[in-house]
């Protein structure tokens, strides 16, 4: 099965960038922790590439504010929610023709044990893992996986700046309990390629420059793993 797609020649990116002899991953999947811009990442992709997107939709998860606020006793209900409405969006992937579809999606289901192992006691954690273990199969898995990292510090600053009012009681302690858990999980991730990008020094936001040089980054990405350490541009 070819994993790859070539860009019509008339679709340029926003920066004047030829695609029409690049070969671009079919399916990209962006991970990180709260903060990272995993979901800005993935619009600014699709839109380059002319991708549609596959993104997840907190705000649509009726318990999450009441788990910011109790993690404790919403943790459970918030975990199963986002699960199944990760797992429905790669159904509806999974049923379509794979030949045609091209997607960048902000989640990697396969991540999503590592919220509940945070998160849950023992016993919820059990149940969560007898679920995720009877619908985790025969999934497509992403031909490209982009791992977006930046220090604790910086995504705290980046939480509070965007000034989500659900996310304001969010802990710096517990970014950085995710952070740890992110790094953990994507040392042993091999499923897919993976490049890991060190965001902290550089804008993909509003950056242009920034953002056009991950794309040739990204173009130059096959096969195994990659490490992204850009310097701020002067």
């Amino acid at each position: 099965m070819d994993l790859e797609t070539s860009v019509e020649p008339t679709l340029l990116n926003e920066f004047d960038l030829d695609l029409s002899l690049a070969s671009i991953p079919r399916y990209i999947a962006i991970e990180g922790p709260i903060g990272i811009g995993k979901t800005t990442l993935a619009k600014r992709l699709a839109n380059s590439f002319n991708y549609e997107t596959l993104l997840e939709e907190a705000e649509e998860n009726p318990f999450l504010e009441r788990f910011y606020q109790d993690r404790r006793s919403n943790a459970l209900p918030t975990q199963l929610y986002f699960l199944f409405q990760r797992m429905r969006k790669l159904q509806d992937l999974r049923q379509g023709d794979i030949f045609q579809q091209v997607r960048v999606s902000d989640f990697l289901i396969e991540k999503d044990p590592l919220f509940a192992h945070i998160t849950l006691d023992d016993d919820e954690y059990r149940l969560y893992q007898t679920v995720y273990d009877n619908i985790i199969e025969d999934l497509p898995k992403p031909d490209l996986v982009i791992y977006l990292q930046a220090p604790t510090e910086t995504l705290y600053e980046r939480v509070q700046r965007r000034g989500n009012a659900i996310e304001r009681p969010i802990e710096q302690s517990y970014l950085q309990q995710l952070n740890d858990a992110y790094t953990h999980f994507f040392y042993h991730y091999d499923d897919s390629p993976l490049l890991i990008v060190n965001t902290s020094e550089i804008n993909l936001a509003d950056g242009d420059l920034d953002y056009y040089n991950l794309v040739k980054y990204i173009l130059k990405t096959t096969t195994g793993r990659h490490y992204y350490n850009p310097q701020p541009i002067q």
